[in-house]
């Protein structure tokens, strides 16, 4: 990919890197209850890694 993006490409890129961060830590015990002890990447909404998934954006 060029050094040099345009501006729709980066905002496109921008948003599918959001996608993919873990949920907050708080969220955890909100839905899992106080004693479970889970990843909060497990519960978030999109699954993404730049090797497996490709976004075309």
């Amino acid at each position: 990919m060029t050094t040099a993006k345009s501006t729709g490409l980066k905002s496109r890129l921008a948003r599918a890197a959001k996608r993919t961060r873990w949920a907050p830590f708080w969220t955890v015990p909100k839905i899992y209850g106080k004693s479970r002890r889970v990843h909060p990447g497990r519960h978030t909404a999109g699954k993404r890694s730049w090797r497996r998934t490709k976004i075309k954006a």
